[in-house]
């Protein structure tokens, strides 16, 4: 009996698996290690502050949208560091143009959101880890929504965010690069 339920489990989490598995995240401008390209231009930091181009694929049947954001799990804040949040992405859209993350270009595809980052604003904020720590982990991360639309705006806090894309996510796909200075 404890085996049947042992390989029921088992296959119904195989399955799981199976079905978000084929969804992936990939950059052509991130190799591993940030460039001064994605570093953050403030903060005593001296970077372009330009956000990868990424693009995904393999989204599950379903999505009615999808989500990016950038986190660094290792900011010494007891709470990591948000760097960039985008959200009401359209269905149809598999690509973020490099430089999308700055408002001002106007590159992210209509009726996408960027909220406030833990720089206080909206739009890509880059690396910026304290002179002489360990080199830090940036997670990129594309959400694939059971939803059109989060009913949230710009002013929205990163943890509001974050709460409503755990909620709808029927999948996320992530890639993960490091700096450190």
């Amino acid at each position: 009996m404890v085996r049947s339920i042992v390989t029921f489990l088992v296959s119904a989490w195989m399955g799981v698996a199976l079905l978000a598995g084929g969804f992936t995240l990939k950059s052509p401008d991130i190799s591993g290690q940030l460039t001064l390209e994605q570093v953050y231009d403030g903060f005593g930091c001296s970077g372009r502050n330009i956000s990868p181009e990424l693009l995904w694929s393999g989204a599950p049947k379903g999505t009615k949208s999808f989500a990016v954001t950038l986190y660094d799990p290792d900011a010494p804040t007891g709470s990591g560091w948000w760097h960039w949040i985008v959200f009401n992405i359209p269905a149809d859209i598999h690509r973020l143009p490099r430089g999308a993350g700055d408002p001002a270009k106007r590159l992210l595809p209509e009726g996408a959101v960027q909220s406030v980052t833990d720089f206080g604003k909206p739009g890509f904020g880059g690396a910026c880890p304290p002179v002489g720590d360990r080199a830090h982990r940036y997670i990129f991360t594309v959400y694939a929504l059971d939803v059109q639309r989060l009913p949230l705006g710009a002013q929205s806090s990163p943890a509001l965010v974050g709460f409503m894309l755990e909620k709808h996510a029927l999948a996320k796909a992530s890639l993960i690069a490091y700096y450190g200075r």
